[in-house]
């Protein structure tokens, strides 16, 4: 046997010879059904990799007569999430159950006993992280979550860890694979939003009620906790400027179309001398930035740091097996620091940066106004930009008599001053109509 197989068994042989970790699973849907169905059909390869065997202690779920998950034993389903989570013979306590409540509740109690927790709840992490945080710190557990953002991305240990010596200036992305896409089929079908949205419930990519997705505040909630680790501070999801997409229309993708862009549903986190911003909103990029070209309902964030320079993290940002796989990674993880005898790295918010408000956060507009076809339309509508600071980067006009339409697309200028422009706009006599506003991001070179 060569060095390679040698040092393979010796890990198989450690694993099988320590004792088993216990693992408490709430919740068996999409994931938590995959993760299961992988703790037991993987078990000797993780136990090589997590130092000893993982074990399945019981498994919570709302209707546990209904329930039945190939290859787990019935006996291991329970109704009683509370009693599981409380069991001495539980090591790891793995959350999939999402929303606040009762997951709040059972997580503060495992990590109050020492247990360790595994979450993929972003909602949660994002509202109640720093409470979360000080139960894990206060009582030796540790507390993990890779799978809360973008699926089966490595991104959250990059940040927490990999990039922990640098300078995190900008992280910037497309979070969300459900609004990307809508978005998508918008962009190369022409798809009108309620068509798109239909496609994606019938293939599975949006559930029966989309709202969270399409108003945007799961990828608020991921922006949030983003922020948070990129910049050492404690943000929340209430911090996070949050507009959907159900307001993009066929026509917006057209004229973006016309000017070299795309529209995606951006979470954007940026830190400036006076704090952090924190956004999600659809906006249009340049159609050569490489965010332009994440298709369907992939996800990809790119990372700016002083020193790394520009980092770019793309893949499957949702389903069953991907997010199971980052859940396996963190319970991999936490098993390994327990039989260490140490917990993980901690995430530090030590910055003390304050949030930003959108008013004062730096952006750049398109704006279609439809407008009365007469000389002289421009010259006012210009003055109105310059007043408050804007200046105009593109203008030009489609369209004539009834069907005039004015485009502008501004430099950068505080979101208060653009959008105070646009509220002017919209009272002009020659200004029939705004038909649309969206931000511009993403310049390639910026």
């Amino acid at each position: 046997m060569n060095d390679v197989g040698q040092a393979a068994g010796a890990a198989a042989q450690v694993g099988q010879a320590a004792a088993p970790l216990r693992i408490a699973l709430l919740g068996c849907g999409v994931v938590g059904s995959q993760v299961a169905r992988l703790l037991t059909e993987q078990a000797a390869s993780l136990a090589a990799r997590a130092g000893g065997p993982l074990e399945i202690a019981g498994i919570a779920v709302r209707r546990p007569g209904a329930e039945r998950i190939a290859g787990v034993s019935p006996a291991l389903i329970t109704g009683d999430a509370a009693s599981l989570v409380r069991r001495p013979d539980v090591d790891i306590v793995v959350e999939l159950i999402g929303g606040i409540e009762p997951a709040r509740s059972l997580l503060l109690a495992a990590l109050e006993s020492g247990r360790s927790v595994v979450t993929a709840n972003k909602a949660l992490v994002a509202r109640d992280g720093a409470e979360l945080h000080q139960a894990a710190s206060d009582h030796g557990a540790d507390l993990y979550y890779e799978a809360a953002v973008a699926g089966a991305i490595p991104l959250l240990r990059a940040l927490r860890e990999s990039l922990a010596g640098d300078r995190v200036r900008r992280v910037l992305g497309i979070v969300n694979g459900t609004t990307n896409f809508i978005l998508d089929r918008m962009d190369s079908h022409g798809a009108d939003f309620d068509s798109a949205l239909a496609e994606a419930q019938r293939l599975g990519y949006a559930e029966a009620d989309p709202t969270a997705d399409v108003q945007g505040h799961d990828a608020a909630a991921k922006a949030a906790i983003l922020a948070g680790l990129a910049f050492h501070t404690q943000v929340t999801s209430a911090d996070v400027f949050t507009e959907g997409i159900t307001g993009v229309t066929a026509a917006d993708m057209a004229s973006a179309r016309s000017l070299g862009f795309v529209i995606k549903l951006l979470a954007i986190c940026e830190r400036t001398d006076g704090g952090v911003s924190v956004r999600v909103h659809p906006a249009m990029i340049p159609r050569e930035h490489p965010l332009a070209a994440v298709r369907e309902a992939y996800n990809a964030v790119f990372v700016e740091a002083e020193a790394a320079g520009r980092l770019m993290f793309y893949g499957a940002g949702a389903g069953g097996q991907p997010t199971a796989s980052a859940v396996l990674g963190d319970i991999v993880a936490v098993a390994r620091n327990r039989r260490a005898g140490m917990r993980g790295p901690e995430p530090v918010a030590s910055a003390g940066l304050p949030a930003i408000p959108m008013d004062n956060a730096l952006t750049r507009y398109y704006v279609a106004l439809d407008v009365v076809d007469r000389p002289g339309v421009l010259a006012p509508v210009a003055e109105s930009f310059a007043r408050r600071g804007v200046s105009i980067k593109v203008v030009h006009q489609e369209g004539r008599g009834e069907d005039a339409s004015l485009i502008i697309v501004t430099h950068t200028a505080p979101e208060a001053a653009l959008a105070a422009t646009v509220a002017e706009l919209a009272a002009m006599d020659s200004v029939r109509d705004v038909d649309s506003v969206l931000r511009v991001e993403g310049e390639v070179g910026e």
